[in-house]
């Protein structure tokens, strides 16, 4: 088998496996998501809102090269190419920089003159999805739901990167407050599956909260505020989404209601990370943060 053919193999191989197809940028919900975890991976690798994680680039890089995008397997193949918070290893990064030559990445191929040529040696990260190497979380969530259920939470994960939200995040938040429930109310009359009080529902240009995708889109455009407002820190931000920003403000930090300290451990339960990439261009960052980060340490 030539080497062209052994390529394309591999990236078929890894785009079934992850049911993305290659070739068709911007056509489906995969290359929404892949694009997402690229600009995650970037500001992760880059230290740009959070905290730099050369681990954690690599293992979003990863995942949005399996979902076909080119840039991503040639970010990945340069980290790998230059030992850039990973292991050098020069016959992984060919690989990396052939698939992405394949998708036309314009300087792929000359990368290539320095790595030596595709090897088909791949990262160990592109062997399983990678939330199915940490811990089936999603998996896990999809199989305790009916049908119905299964189809918001699939709409849930489908939205989230167009608003910058990790899918991780957003079925988090959605899987705490409702279970998934587009008929859900609360006592205190929050309503559908994200649990929007009419007030959060009105300033997010929520019409029908009992509309399944009005209501989810209205959350998430919530926590893309909450998570520029709070510059990612995922505590504040699930502790203001149940008792609101001026509650964590005016506590500096997690209010001491015992709901909402619940709620926060649950979220951090599913999410299990305590940063998340925020867009610092919708809102300005709440002008107590240094002295909530202070408080709570």
């Amino acid at each position: 088998m030539g080497v062209r053919r052994q390529c394309l193999v591999l990236m078929a191989t890894l785009f079934v496996s992850a049911g993305a197809l290659a070739g068709t940028p911007g056509s489906s919900p995969f290359d929404r998501h892949a694009d997402h975890l690229l600009s995650a991976a970037t500001a992760f690798e880059h230290g740009e809102g959070v905290p730099r994680d050369p681990e954690r680039a690599a293992a979003c890089y990863c995942e949005s090269a399996r979902l076909g995008n080119a840039e991503a397997m040639f970010a990945l193949g340069w980290m790998y190419a230059n030992g850039r918070g990973l292991p050098r290893d020069d016959g992984i990064a060919g690989t990396l920089f052939a698939m992405a030559a394949m998708l036309d990445h314009p300087q792929a191929a000359r990368m290539q003159g320095f790595t030596g040529p595709y090897t088909g040696a791949v990262p160990a990260c592109l062997e399983a999805p990678l939330w199915e190497k940490y811990d089936g979380m999603v998996e896990r969530v999809m199989a305790r739901l009916g049908p119905e259920r299964r189809e918001v939470a699939h709409m849930v994960t489908t939205l989230a990167p167009d608003y910058g939200v990790e899918p991780r995040l957003a079925l988090a938040i959605a899987a705490v407050e409702s279970a998934f429930n587009p008929a859900a109310v609360s006592p205190k009359n929050a309503m559908g599956v994200m649990q929007l009080i009419p007030a959060t529902a009105e300033r997010f240009n929520v019409g029908n909260a009992y509309d399944a995708r009005q209501n989810v889109s209205g959350g998430l455009r919530y926590l893309r505020w909450l998570l520029a407002y709070f510059k990612g820190d995922v505590r504040f931000v699930a502790a203001a989404y149940n008792a609101g920003e001026g509650a964590v403000e005016r506590y500096r930090g997690v209010p001491p209601y015992a709901e909402t300290r619940a709620y926060v451990e649950r979220v951090l339960g599913y999410y299990r990370r305590t940063d998340h990439p925020y867009d610092r261009r919708v809102a300005d960052a709440s002008p107590m943060l240094e002295r909530l980060r202070i408080a709570s340490q």
